[in-house]
């Protein structure tokens, strides 16, 4: 896949864009970039393929919500996650404009996102990309949160029709915030790192 405008639209918001040829790569470029730190990973199933949470931690301090030790609870594991020098995430959509979208529902991912790490990283499949921010928002709501709200076997409309959000208001709905970064946040050093293989939703 041709990357040429989406890393020129974002290197132009202010992020720093490295692009890798296959999943493996990705993970290998990540594992020596981020070395002797502690790293916050955002609940995603592009870094559980990646194979990122044990390839990293065997070289840095990581702190997941998905590998809660003992004696902790997911709530606790996710505030320590914000207090790591890194962050892991990936997004629901990308826009070849530019703009880089999540849902959310608890708002760790996202608010990890915006504030607080001294590097934020977002790895991103090339299924993850949309030719404009319209189609990459249609994209996070009716893509990427049917099939999440399914893997955590929620009673939604859209996990059990499988085709489209509903902007249902059931009570295991996943979908509680949207963010959009139009530009790389002050105060952090953003990456995207950009993949050219299927990963995630």
């Amino acid at each position: 896949m041709d990357f040429t405008k989406v890393q020129r639209e974002l290197e132009r918001r202010g992020y720093r864009v490295t692009v890798c040829p296959d999943a493996a790569s990705a993970a290998a470029y990540l594992n020596a970039e981020i070395d002797g730190t502690s790293v916050g990973f955002g609940g995603s199933v592009t870094l559980r393929e990646l194979g990122l949470i044990e390839s990293l931690g065997a070289h840095n301090e990581v702190v997941s919500h998905w590998d809660v030790p003992e004696g902790r609870t997911t709530e606790e594991v996710r505030h320590d996650a914000m207090r790591c020098e890194a962050y892991l995430t990936s997004a629901n959509g990308l826009a070849e404009t530019g703009e880089i979208i999540n849902i959310d529902g608890t708002g760790n991912r996202v608010a990890a996102t915006l504030y607080g790490h001294e590097r934020v990283f977002f790895v991103i499949g090339r299924n993850k990309l949309a030719p404009t921010y319209d189609e990459a928002l249609w994209r996070a709501r009716n893509v990427a949160a049917p099939k999440n709200a399914q893997r955590l076997a929620r009673r939604t409309p859209c996990a059990i029709r499988a085709d489209r959000c509903y902007d249902c208001r059931s009570p295991e709905r996943i979908c509680h915030g949207l963010v959009v970064l139009w530009e790389a946040m002050k105060g952090s050093r953003t990456e995207v790192v950009l993949v050219d293989a299927d990963l995630g939703y």
